[in-house]
């Protein structure tokens, strides 16, 4: 049985290893292949006899032992044993990673090689997720709002475009970083979202979030005068700062307003704050930076009745104006509802009903169920808490809005 320091490790270092192995052999489906394997035999061998002291070196030592096996056969298929045995042998002892080219950022380097040319935008981000961020195909589906089956095909025509395509998986250029700027942030975006309000066991997965922080945080290195990508990291830290208050000691989540304002993280906060205004007063305002600018403006509330809901809701009309995201629309009629009121709120949901892409969403029914409460029609908040319950992926959510709605129901 994989133990949890084992499988938090595991998918620590996957990145990593998938990155030079991705550089070294220049087959994404091959090299991905071979590591689920390495990753499958440390699993099971880690578990039993101990995490190895160079464990990165162990996983492409193995991985790359496999890949020759693999090179062999397809190599004998076509009659070239003798050039296959000219290769060295691999070192029977991982080497460190110093001597592997295993790099700080080669997490960052994958996601720039994942935003392929030959790839559509949401195929890239899809690989992406899956290669840097360690999802699984039904969370990368989760994020992209379809099925699973359908992100499975997007995943599958990726990686056979990539090979068709013959232009090499390498990092690209200082040109081409630039031009694949936009799709590397909204990856780490998702991967953060995924991290901090996964489905599954997890409510949060701090493991993806903070992974994504430091990726940002490279990126913001990389790229310094950019203002989206600070606002970007503004949002992870301001989102991630109110972390610690969000579940209470039993597991169940606490919303915004119920939060302990205490156990929120203020050099965080600090932190984010510095980062939005110096984003803001550079510009151009992108929609990371609208985002980042609504939680500073929740963080920064000392009580949530001072939160100022009228300046939120303004800057979810100018999100709303710029991404025309559903999600956008839904939050912009929650902050609506706390300038106008419950009914105001309700319409507002009304008329997001004809988009396919939110109509029928768990967040449709918690929405509406806690702006039914606050209208004091408990039968109606009821029935929404419990098909909200009965939507989500995550036990602990699950179990929150079942609770929600044990409170509404009749003594």
């Amino acid at each position: 049985m994989v133990t949890t320091s084992v499988e938090r490790l595991l998918r620590e270092v996957t990145p990593q290893v998938l990155g030079v192995l991705v550089r070294r052999y220049q087959d994404f489906s091959a090299a991905e292949d071979v590591l689920q394997e390495a990753l499958l035999a440390a699993a099971q061998q880690w578990a039993e006899q101990g995490i190895p002291e160079n464990p990165c070196g162990w996983l492409v030592h193995v991985a790359k032992r496999r890949m020759i096996d693999v090179q062999r056969a397809e190599l004998a298929r076509r009659r070239r044993e003798l050039l296959v045995m000219a290769q060295p042998e691999v070192p029977s002892v991982p080497p460190p990673d110093s001597e592997l080219g295993l790099e700080e950022d080669d997490s960052l380097k994958l996601l720039f090689m994942c935003c392929h040319p030959a790839l559509t935008r949401p195929s890239a981000i899809a690989l992406t997720l899956r290669a840097v961020g360690g999802l699984t195909t039904e969370e990368v589906a989760r994020a992209f709002l379809v099925p699973e089956a359908t992100m499975a095909q997007r995943i599958s025509r990726a990686k056979q475009s990539i090979k068709q395509s013959e232009v090499p998986f390498a990092l690209p250029g200082v040109r081409e970083l630039r031009e694949r700027l936009d799709a590397v942030m909204h990856v780490l975006y998702l991967v953060f979202n995924e991290g901090y309000a996964s489905g599954g066991a997890e409510l949060v997965r701090v493991d993806l979030a903070q992974e994504a922080i430091r990726l940002t945080e490279q990126l913001l290195r990389g790229f310094p005068e950019d203002s989206e990508v600070e606002g970007l990291l503004a949002l992870m830290l301001l989102t991630d700062a109110r972390r610690r208050a969000r579940i209470s000691p039993e597991g169940t989540p606490i919303p915004l307003d119920e939060q302990d304002r205490e156990e929120w993280d203020h050099d965080a906060i600090a932190r984010g704050t510095q980062h939005i205004e110096s984003a803001m007063r550079r510009g151009p305002v992108g929609h990371y930076q609208l985002q980042a600018a609504i939680a500073a403006l929740h963080d920064e509330a000392p009580t949530a009745e001072a939160t100022d809901w009228l300046q939120i809701t303004a800057l979810y009309d100018a999100l709303y104006h710029l991404t025309r995201n559903p999600m956008v629309a839904l939050n912009r009629a929650v902050a609506a509802a706390m300038v106008h009121g419950p009914a105001h709120g309700l319409r507002l949901l009304d008329e997001l009903e004809g988009d396919t892409r939110v109509a029928g969403h768990l967040r449709m029914y918690v929405a509406r169920a806690h702006l039914e409460e606050r209208l004091g029609n408990r039968e109606a908040a009821l029935a929404h808490y419990r098909t909200a319950a009965s939507k989500t992926t995550s036990a602990t959510e699950r179990d929150y809005l079942v609770m929600r709605a044990v409170r509404l129901e009749p003594d």
